[in-house]
């Protein structure tokens, strides 16, 4: 073999990268190189150093065989990007298609903030966030980049009304649910207020004693009062504790949010319910009343209340007298107070008692009129024999009362209604509410009574009477009824009259029956007593005929009574036609 083909050429060629080794040289070089590589794993967080910027990308050395790329777009969160920032990014993909690396820094904050996020569950850790925007039920706010839910419940303690004063602020909450399903995330403010309350609450309930006076927030109002949060602490501020004065709604005088002084007025065992008092702090409004006030004195005040027995006046706030409805009117008639006075009327009174040390007042309003009895004119005007109409007010069973004026009142008895009409109850007669004309029969200015009649007003037509139905006059009478004792009559002028049992017998001895029409004869006539006493069976038999004499003052269940006019019994024995004429034409005009 020639010189030539034995020369090593390996021995003096330039040698390339990665050439002029042998193969075992070759293998030992790579091992070498490898071992100075970092081992990465798809869909993981590692930190990686930025070795270049460029108007589109960063690049990233994670200690891979290559560097990644991550968009520049990624990084706007931070002020600037440089050579030499560690920054975490996630292993998207170790080669793709091209032999790049594929890094995510988004991804790598997505996946770093549920590890945060469930770290804060976990361990309860208090995270800060950014509130984003306000949605239904509550806020949105950003904690690492995630959205999480924040409930309305969950802001405050107290309720809030206004949840866009927290959009764009800072706010430290707590992690309270994860639901990686939807990956929703559920966060509470609530809950770190509430722990610095509960050494509020401790050391408010330690120290808490009646009388003492605090400052509150008013969180919440009712038509029965407020309630005040004391610090962790609610109490309830009675509507009728706010004021002296009385009010309809807490809304009247307070707001909500408003802070107010108040004092403790009860609490029981558990200090689980506390009692507050505002009014309290101020001096009582009748230990300033005027030392001038006194009984008959003259008041002005405004009418708060309107009940069923009588008007609260309020001299001032806290100072009310009570005016009863019998002293709104002279009249003895009771009215609904309402008839008189309605809330808010501003008018004026007399004071009729006045107790300062239990702080009560009676007033009256009529004793600003004078009394209509104690009228010089009353002798002259209610004058026995005068005439006057005046209203029935009220009906009982021996008459009825009738008002003539304001606290003018008389007294018409049954018996004085009707001359001719026997009346067991005015109600027969009139109605509450009805006009009647009376003459005055009796006047008692003392005693402030007033006897009236009605029937007085035209004469007494018994006396026509006595010579129509003379003892012996026969006329014709309808039965109306019967019982044990005997029949009432229908008789002539609308009268009745009446027959015992053993005049009812007829002459062929059957007894007279209701509704038959038959001739009777007077037996007994009482002007007085207005009792006609008659006889069918005097028509047939002389033993029964009635005796020619007076007739005894005495009243019995025959007396006369009210009964339909009927026409003249065809009959009728009179002994004087012309009275019973003139007598027929002044009913006839009655009717």
């Amino acid at each position: 073999m020639s010189k030539q083909e034995d020369f090593n050429w390996d021995s003096i060629e330039t040698k390339g990268f990665g050439e002029g080794y042998s193969k075992e040289e070759r293998a030992q070089m790579a091992a070498m190189y490898e071992d100075t590589l970092g081992t990465i794993t798809e869909k993981e967080v590692i930190k990686g150093t930025v070795v270049g910027v460029n108007d589109k990308d960063v690049i990233i050395n994670v200690g891979f065989k290559s560097d990644g790329l991550v968009p520049l777009s990624e990084f706007r969160d931070l002020e600037s990007i440089n050579v030499g920032d560690t920054v975490e990014v996630f292993i998207e993909e170790q080669e793709n298609s091209l032999g790049q690396l594929i890094l995510s820094r988004k991804k790598a904050k997505i996946v770093r903030a549920w590890k945060d996020i469930e770290d804060a569950l976990e361990f309860d850790n208090v995270i800060e966030g950014l509130v984003k925007r306000r949605t239904k039920g509550g806020l949105i706010v950003d904690i690492y980049g995630v959205e999480a839910f924040l409930p309305g419940s969950q802001i405050d303690v107290k309720p809030i009304r206004d949840f866009d004063i927290y959009v764009g602020k800072k706010m430290e909450v707590k992690v309270v649910k994860i639901n990686h399903a939807n990956d929703n995330v559920v966060v509470s403010h609530k809950v770190l207020i509430e722990k610095d309350l509960e050494k509020q609450k401790a050391e408010i309930l330690n120290n808490l004693e009646k009388g003492q006076v605090l400052e509150g927030v008013i969180k919440n109002m009712t038509n029965f009062g407020v309630f005040i949060d004391l610090g962790g602490v609610d109490g309830l501020l009675h509507i009728t504790d706010i004021s002296w004065g009385r009010i309809n709604h807490p809304e009247e005088v307070l707001q909500l949010d408003q802070k107010v002084q108040i004092v403790v007025l009860d609490f029981d065992d558990d200090k689980k319910r506390i009692s507050l008092g505002m009014k309290q702090l101020t001096a009582h409004p009748w230990d300033s009343l005027a030392s001038s006030l006194e009984i008959g004195s003259r008041v002005k005040g405004k009418i708060v209340n309107v009940a069923d027995y009588g008007a609260f006046l309020e001299l001032a706030p806290g100072v009310e007298g009570l005016i009863h409805v019998s002293e709104m009117s002279w009249s003895q008639h009771l009215r609904n107070p309402a008839d008189f006075v309605k809330v808010s009327d501003e008018i004026e009174a007399v004071v009729l008692t006045l107790d300062k040390d239990d702080r009560k007042m009676s007033l009256g309003i009529k004793q600003l009129t004078e009394d209509p009895w104690t009228k010089n004119d009353m002798g002259t005007k209610y004058a026995v024999g005068s005439k006057h109409t005046g209203v029935v007010r009220n009906l009982t069973n021996f008459g009825l009362f009738l008002e003539l004026e304001e606290g003018i009142d008389g007294l018409v008895h049954v018996s004085d209604l009707s001359w001719t009409k026997k009346i067991k109850h005015p109600s027969e007669f009139v109605k509450v509410g009805d006009e009647l004309a009376v003459a005055v029969l009796e006047l008692d200015v003392d005693n402030r009574r007033l006897a009236l009649g009605h029937k007085q007003l035209e004469e007494n037509p018994w006396d026509t009477f006595e010579s129509v139905f003379p003892i012996g006059s026969e006329h014709k009478c309808t039965v109306v009824s019967k019982n044990d004792k005997g029949a009432v009559l229908e008789l002539p002028y609308g009268l009745e009259g009446f027959a015992t049992v053993k005049n009812l017998e007829k002459e062929d001895g059957s007894q007279v029956e209701v509704g038959e029409s038959l001739d009777f004869k007077v037996s007994e006539f009482s002007k007085d007593d207005k009792r006609i006493v008659l006889s069918h069976t005097a028509m047939f038999r002389e033993d029964a005929k009635p005796a020619k004499k007076e007739a005894k003052k005495k009243s019995d269940s025959g007396s006369a009574s009210t009964s339909t006019s009927s026409a003249p019994a065809e009959k009728s024995t009179l002994g004087d036609l012309d009275a019973l004429t003139q007598l027929k034409e002044q009913m006839e005009g009655k009717k």
